[in-house]
C-alpha cells in the first residue's frame, strides 16, 4: 500500500496521496473480483490519484448494441467500475464497498473506440463517498455520459 503522508500542497497544507496506486488497484480487482478480468476483459486502470481516477474499457462486439453503438449498460458498467477504482484509491482496499447510488445521463452517441472514464471525488466522509463521472470516447474529448454515484464504506 502506498504511504499515507503527501507533499505539501496549496497554501502549505499537506496534499492528499492515494491510498492505492492503479497498480495495486488492478492487482486488488484481479484478487477479488477475477470476473472482471476473465468473463468482462479490456478493463484497465490508467490512473489513480487520493481524489481521481482514470479507467479506461476496450470495445468489442460484445459491448455494442443494434445500431453500432456502445449499450448503455456498457456505459454504466464503466461508470460504476470507475468510481469503485477511485474509492478504492481514495480509502484502500475495501472490497465490500458498495453502491447505494447511480444517476447516469446519457449526451451523445458513442463512437465504437476505446471508452475512458475520468472520476472525480466530490465529498469523502466517514461512511459515503460521493464522485463525479464523465465518459468519452477515445480520441473525442466531448462526454457520451455523465453519472454521479455514491458509495457507502462499511464500518471497520
Amino acid at each position: 500500500m502506498s504511504e499515507a503522508k503527501g507533499k505539501r500542497g496549496r497554501g502549505g497544507a499537506e496534499a492528499k496521496v492515494a491510498a492505492l496506486t492503479a497498480e495495486e488497484v488492478s492487482a486488488f480487482l484481479a484478487r477479488e473480483f477475477p470476473q472482471l478480468v476473465d468473463e468482462i476483459g479490456g478493463l484497465s486502470v490508467v490512473e489513480t490519484s487520493a481524489d481521481h481516477a482514470v479507467v479506461r474499457l476496450e470495445i468489442a462486439n460484445r459491448h455494442l448494441r443494434p445500431g453500432g453503438t456502445v449499450s448503455g449498460p456498457t456505459q454504466f458498467f464503466l461508470a460504476d467500475v470507475a468510481a469503485f477504482v477511485a474509492v478504492l484509491a481514495a480509502v484502500g482496499p475495501v472490497a465490500l464497498a458498495v453502491t447505494t447510488s447511480a444517476t447516469i445521463n446519457f449526451l451523445k452517441k458513442p463512437s465504437t473506440s476505446d471508452l475512458i472514464a475520468t472520476v472525480y471525488l466530490l465529498k469523502r466522509g466517514k461512511r459515503l463517498v460521493v464522485v463525479d463521472c464523465t465518459l468519452h470516447s477515445d480520441g473525442d474529448e466531448e462526454p457520451v455520459a455523465h453519472a454521479v454515484l455514491t458509495y457507502s464504506i462499511p464500518q471497520k
